[in-house]
């Protein structure tokens, strides 16, 4: 389970993530970035809204994240959309993996952070796509709490 720590920088958070998955299990990940990646994850316009993790020859990747180009960097800068490679244990490889071959069964990112000592993690949940009508169901079900709470404040 990935720590909850209140020193963490927040760079990117997909929060329709678990409106349309339903999240099972999450790992900490590392991910290998390039220095000019780092420099623009400092400046806070990352996203991962559309990203996701495949496992691709005995690693996991990053596919889709936008991180943009440095706006300090010269001509050697990093390309914004580029497939970046996570760091995790050949235990835990191997178990998301065989995770992912289930039917409908994804590696979404949830966030992308700085932790207490400075280095970039990527929050990886292992997600089964929700039908329309499961994605209706969780939307009343907030609705009502919602609403629940502002008849318990009135009244």
């Amino acid at each position: 389970m990935a720590k909850q720590s209140p020193r963490r920088k927040v760079l990117a958070d997909n929060r329709r993530a678990k409106f349309n998955y339903e999240i099972s299990d999450t790992v900490e990940a590392g991910i290998m970035l390039e220095g000019t990646e780092v420099k623009a994850l400092r400046e806070g316009k990352a996203s991962i809204q559309d990203s996701y993790a495949s496992p691709e020859s005995g690693a996991i990747y990053l596919i889709n994240a936008y991180i943009p180009e440095y706006s300090a960097a010269n001509r050697n800068n990093h390309e914004s959309r580029r497939r970046r490679k996570l760091l995790l244990h050949k235990r835990e490889i191997a178990r998301l993996t065989q995770a992912v071959r289930t039917k409908g069964v994804t590696l979404v990112p949830l966030k992308l952070y700085f932790n207490e000592k400075g280095v970039v993690k990527v929050e990886l949940a292992v997600g089964k796509g929700k039908k329309v009508h499961d994605k209706r169901q969780t939307q009343k079900d907030r609705d009502w709490e919602r609403r629940k709470g502002q008849l318990l404040r009135e009244g």
